[in-house]
């Protein structure tokens, strides 16, 4: 049995131009990785083609896929990439119908199992964790992938999920992912410039879940439980990173990094009792921090910490998010520039409930942290965010799937325009970056992140472009 997994590349850009994000951070494909570790543990052959690292047009990619000759191909998606993956699955269905397609993924995940009632060249749909369910479906037969937990199949020509899959209770059962199924890793992939110190770089995911329940996170996936590798384990996989592939730097991908305060002091004692060269970026939330722990990840190799902000304005991130007080959001990330690390805040405009004023208040605010750079998202309402079922009671939705990357207003809250929205965002970026200190911290990379300065001057006309079109 031959298995392929397919990362379609999708629109990860602004719905017009040219999708350059590729120039500023390529992710392994974590997913499927584990999958396919898992799989080949237990004899199956696997395959990965990964559209983000090695892109070809479609007609290419078809050709290599039918080249393969794989018995199943899994295709792993988001909300923007599904009908590209689509339209790569139905092609190879027209060319070779015994193959088994499988979808899985976030979009997989949250729309469930009336997928299948609308995109028929798709036989079975994996919803949830895919390790396990995955094997079942591969070494099952006929009628009887119909009653796997976790597989969505048509039963009567309808879509209908079996089962549900429990969670993996111990994350270190399962394998390291295959990254020897990357043909460019590490050279293909890295993280976002001036993010990180050293190359070559990669990231990893160490616990799944969240115990939160923000209005607009999708946690179809992992659900709500909070599951993670041990210290040990992570160490081990760090080691071989660095042994096997020579990786200098790593982002914890994690959703929350620092959720278990005693795992982050262990791994933290581990990783510096092991002398372990291997420097690190991680996320967590501000509630979950404080000096003795920043130290510690500072001492361990700790180089960025992530914070989710989202808003400036107190009503806006109540009606959302657990709230923290604005004024306490400043001294935490105040707590971590003093321990010697830099600062990532990650923002969000066009939430339900926003108005030009409070998006100003939020720009106002981040100008005013002691923040080295932000992300800013535009707000999208996921198939699985406890906020879609009603989204359309708090503005107007374009839900084009292709556009839904979080770089496009596809929901403009009541009372604004998609313009007023779009230019907004546009402002927030301009604005946070085009100042002298934030100039002059760029600056400092030439000796602190010199990798991200040659990427940088390499794809320089491109940025440029970019610059001139307004698209950043």
């Amino acid at each position: 049995m031959k298995v392929l997994f397919v990362h379609p590349h999708g629109s990860n850009w602004l719905g017009s131009g040219p999708d350059i994000t590729t120039i500023f951070n390529v992710m392994p494909p974590l997913g499927i990785m584990s999958i396919a570790a898992y799989l080949e543990q237990r004899g199956v052959s696997t395959g990965i083609i990964d559209c983000y690292a090695t892109p070809m047009p479609q007609n290419e990619l078809v050709d290599e896929i039918i080249r393969r000759a794989p018995d199943i191909v899994g295709f792993s998606c988001t909300t923007s990439s599904f009908l590209e993956g689509y339209a790569i699955a139905a092609r190879i269905k027209e060319t070779a119908p015994g193959t088994s397609i499988v979808f899985g993924g976030a979009h997989v995940c949250s729309a469930g199992a009336g997928l299948l009632d609308d995109f028929s060249a798709i036989d079975y749909l994996v919803i949830g964790e895919g390790e396990q369910t995955f094997y079942e479906l591969v070494i099952a037969n006929g009628r009887d992938r119909h009653s796997i937990p976790g597989v969505a199949a048509r039963v009567d020509g309808k879509g209908a999920l079996a089962a549900e899959r429990e969670l993996i209770a111990d994350l270190d059962s399962l394998p390291f992912p295959a990254y020897h199924r990357l043909p460019e890793f590490p050279q293909r992939y890295f993280l976002p410039l001036f993010s990180y110190p050293k190359a070559p770089n990669s990231s990893i995911i160490s616990s799944r879940g969240c115990p939160y329940q923000c209005s607009y996170c999708d946690r179809s996936v992992f659900n709500r439980g909070f599951r993670f590798n041990s210290p040990e384990y992570i160490v081990e996989h760090l080691t071989m990173l660095n042994r096997d592939y020579g990786i200098r730097h790593v982002f914890f991908y994690d959703d929350l990094f620092t959720t278990d305060r005693r795992r982050v002091a262990e791994f933290c004692e581990l990783k510096e009792k092991r002398r372990l060269s291997v420097g690190y970026n991680c996320i967590a939330r501000l509630e979950h921090v404080d000096r003795e722990l920043l130290q510690l990840l500072k001492r361990s190799g700790c180089w960025q910490v992530n914070f989710g902000i989202e808003s400036g304005d107190p009503e806006v991130i109540k009606k959302h998010r657990k709230f923290y007080g604005l004024d306490e959001v400043q001294r935490k990330l105040q707590l971590v520039k003093d321990t010697g690390m830099r600062v990532k805040g990650l923002f969000m405009v066009g939430l339900p409930g926003e108005t030009e004023a409070s998006i100003r208040r939020t720009i106002d605010y981040a100008l005013a942290l002691p923040l080295d750079e932000i992300n800013v998202t535009m707000f999208t309402p996921f198939p699985g965010a406890p906020v879609y079922p009603t989204i359309r009671e708090h503005g107007t939705f374009n839900e084009e799937w292709p556009l839904m990357n979080c770089v496009n207003p596809v929901f403009i809250p009541h009372g604004m325009t998609r313009e007023q929205l779009q230019s907004l965002y546009d402002e927030f970026i301009r604005r946070f970056y085009r100042r002298t200190r934030i100039h002059w911290g760029y600056t400092t990379m030439l000796w602190k992140s010199p990798h991200s300065i040659l990427s940088f001057l390499k794809n320089l006309p491109a940025i440029i472009r970019l610059e001139r079109e307004k698209k950043w």
